[in-house]
């Protein structure tokens, strides 16, 4: 992932800035696509803070949820230049916990499930699709998250399905990254 996470950086310095001060980047892809680990080397290499639409979604049935979130709480405040603060959705409680202050930076890189959807795009400088094949997704997601997602990855799926169909996230990406690799 450190060659695409430099392509990424190498694209993404000449964005616009689109909230507020700070340019916003998307990295958006389906559940084990390699997303959060890319997000998280660009997010590194750009000295950026990240949020993850994990910490967003209200369950398991809440991905609409989780980018309405990050809408109202932290795109439009930003925009407005005001203070961001999300909530973290507590999976284990089924509500939102704590809420977390977004830092100030001259960057944000946005990840997971959502991050891309029409309703978010305006207030992006970017949006990167990860891509991968089915197979190799779900081995990286069941690897990662073992018994705690095995009953849901048909659930979760569906939702990703019906979001992609009509939110056209990787038809409107700005870059595509093919990740059939191990990561």
């Amino acid at each position: 992932m450190n060659e695409a996470a430099d392509q990424v950086v190498a694209w993404a310095v000449s964005l616009p800035v689109e909230v507020g001060r700070r340019r916003v980047l998307a990295v958006e892809g389906r559940s084990g696509s390699g997303k959060t680990t890319l997000a998280m080397a660009v997010a590194e290499r750009l000295a950026a803070p990240v949020i993850h639409m994990d910490d967003l979604y209200a369950g398991w049935d809440g991905l609409d949820r989780g980018v309405t979130e990050l809408h109202d709480r932290v795109l439009v405040p930003l925009a407005e230049g005001r203070d961001a603060v999300w909530r973290r959705w507590d999976w284990a409680a089924g509500a939102y916990a704590e809420e977390h202050r977004v830092p100030d930076a001259d960057w944000l890189v946005v990840e997971g499930v959502g991050a891309g959807g029409r309703l978010l795009r305006p207030y992006e400088s970017g949006l990167v699709w990860v891509d991968s094949p089915a197979g190799i997704r779900k081995r990286r997601a069941l690897e990662r998250d073992g018994p705690t997602y095995a009953p849901h990855w048909a659930r979760w799926a569906r939702h990703e399905d019906a979001f992609y169909a009509a939110e056209l996230v990787r038809e409107n990406a700005d870059l595509i990254i093919e990740n059939a690799g191990e990561q």
